[in-house]
């Protein structure tokens, strides 16, 4: 009998009753939960930084090598599994948005980093040495905050977490940018948040480039300088990564997942998916079915 892929809240994976955070080494987090190596998804912010280990954990169906000194953001919705080859510790935070925007003024501020983009080419970072051991000592003064229950804890632990954001960002910025590519990252990443709200309903780059004030062939050469595909890909993409994920779900019919990414027919979006991805969603469903049950 097919299962459903799971969604776990944070709740659901804690001893206590807190929706907000959950922090732990991961070695005991996995012996813990063993059901989370199975594919799975979240409702919440999920952050792990690996200090020993080997095998691959996978992301919105990409498969990752699994490396000490690595770090991987997840936001909520993503789709998940864990395939590791022996001994694998290191530390594990899922939080809420609002565990972090609780504390700050600026709305969105997650979104000030790439890696909580849901872009898997930013999610999953290999860090250098001198980052690695920066990082490492925040993440254990982390875990000695939340055994305490000294006042405003919980507030030393999201200004340790941001100092991680922040360290980790840094990296990942070329400083020689300049203010054209400023300009054109500022653009790429409102093309991107406009695709997340709209891409079921809006399907045409001339369509996002009038949302964003600027002409078809402005936008199009903006993906291509930055991200090496078409606007029109970017689009193309995001759908089918919905699609996939509606497809863990087996209460849905192909039908509904059709309608729901509004589709003008069935026999279009087995077209379109079969196009992406070489295979029918029927033939997709039945193999994200069979791993799942592995």
């Amino acid at each position: 009998m097919i299962q459903n892929i799971p969604l776990y809240d944070i709740c659901s994976l804690s001893d206590i009753n807190q929706d907000d955070i959950l922090i732990s080494r991961f070695a005991p987090y996995l012996e813990t939960h063993k059901n989370l190596f199975a594919t799975h998804r979240h409702s919440f912010y999920h952050m792990v930084l690996f200090t020993a280990g080997s095998g691959a954990h996978t992301i919105d169906f990409e498969s990752f090598e699994v490396k000490p000194g690595q770090i991987y953001f997840m936001v909520p919705g993503q789709v998940h599994s864990w395939a590791f080859d022996g001994f694998t510790d290191g530390y594990i935070i899922n939080f809420s948005a609002s565990f972090i925007q609780s504390f700050l003024l600026q709305h969105g501020y997650l979104d000030n980093f790439s890696f909580f983009s849901g872009n898997l080419a930013d999610t999953v970072i290999n860090l250098p040495q001198e980052t690695f051991a920066a990082v490492k000592p925040l993440f254990e003064a982390i875990l000695t905050e939340a055994a305490l229950s000294a006042t405003s804890a919980v507030d030393m632990v999201r200004l340790l977490m941001l100092q991680i954001f922040i360290l980790v960002n840094r990296m990942s910025i070329n400083p020689a940018t300049g203010n054209n590519s400023s300009y054109n990252q500022t653009l790429l990443k409102s093309f991107k948040n406009l695709i997340e709200h709209h891409y079921s309903d809006i399907k045409l780059p001339k369509d996002y480039a009038t949302l964003l004030y600027i002409t078809p062939n402005h936008l199009n050469a903006v993906c291509k300088d930055i991200m090496g595909i078409s606007a029109g890909e970017l689009i193309r993409n995001r759908i089918l990564l919905e699609a996939k994920r509606m497809l863990t779900n087996p209460k849905l019919s192909i039908s509904e997942i059709s309608l729901k990414l509004n589709f003008s027919d069935n026999s279009y979006f087995t077209k379109f998916f079969k196009k992406m991805e070489d295979i029918t969603p029927e033939e997709f469903r039945k193999k994200i079915t069979q791993d799942h049950g592995k």
